[in-house]
């Protein structure tokens, strides 16, 4: 059972909604990485997305690719990337790590060498926007023949032959896409998402996590409520925008505080499979 799977099953058995915030990084600075890392834990993070940053991120909204292009002016490369999680995995065992970005960089540096530099840095799952699961059989066997678990995106507009093909390759979580469009734009529609979650869970048997327009205790709290797993992004690399450096991830930390507080005061998970 790889870390992510071992995080869902204990939160089931407390009754607890998996908190997963996401950062970019190498933003607001590649030395900054590591504590923000450090301050998502502290503010209760079952799990943490880190982003790689990259050049044409087409699923994230301005706020992350303003994120992505400070990072990468500032020389952020997948190998740097690699190089913060084995600091922070060897200062944390338990808080599983996932990288969320594009097939660029990978392919770049050769699906093999990735899978392998990941797997020894310490991540434990990788998220890939633009690998459609029909066309990712080798790299999700890769990747799970490393003990990475791969994890897919699924949206509103998503197909039940979409469903099957997610659940023939990916593990971990799934990441349900809330809105159909970038990430930190639009409106919540809870009872949309409500209704879509049940299909999915029993379609893919993994837990399923909900990420985009995701900003405040309430949202989250709703969100929830019908939900495995809470994703927030773009409202946290907002907060670190808006923060002198000297104090970005203590107010992260504080940001994240709320959510987790609003997450906690709901019941018992139901139906998650694993």
């Amino acid at each position: 059972m790889s870390r992510i799977q071992t995080v869902f099953q204990r939160l089931q058995g407390e009754g607890r909604k998996a908190l997963i915030p996401f950062v970019t990084a190498g933003f607001p600075e590649p030395a900054l990485t590591l504590p923000l890392m450090r301050a998502l834990v502290e503010g209760g993070a079952d799990i943490i997305e880190l982003g790689v940053p990259f050049s044409d991120p087409m699923a994230d909204g301005p706020t992350i690719q303003r994120a992505s292009e400070c990072a990468l002016a500032q020389g952020m490369s997948m190998r740097k990337v690699l190089d913060a999680v084995r600091a922070f995995r060897s200062e944390n065992a338990a808080t599983p790590v996932v990288l969320m970005g594009y097939a660029n960089p990978i392919e770049a540096m050769g699906v093999e060498t990735f899978v392998a530099a990941a797997r020894d840095a310490g991540v434990d799952g990788v998220l890939v926007v633009d690998y459609p699961p029909e066309e990712s059989v080798a790299f999700a066997g890769a990747a799970k023949g490393a003990g990475l678990d791969p994890i897919f995106l699924l949206a509103p507009t998503s197909s039940e032959q979409r469903f099957a093909d997610v659940a023939a390759v990916g593990s971990g979580y799934i990441y349900y896409v809330s809105l159909k469009g970038v990430t930190g734009s639009g409106k919540l529609d809870i009872d949309e998402v409500a209704r879509r979650i049940p299909q999915i869970r029993a379609a893919v048997g993994m837990p399923v996590g909900v990420g985009f327009g995701i900003r405040d205790a309430d949202s989250a709290r709703r969100i929830g409520a019908v939900a495995d797993a809470v994703v927030i992004g773009s409202r946290i690399i907002e907060e670190i925008e808006q923060s002198p450096r000297d104090e970005a991830a203590q107010r992260v930390a504080a940001f994240m505080r709320g959510i987790r507080e609003a997450l906690d005061t709901i019941g018992s998970a139901k139906g998650v499979t694993q």
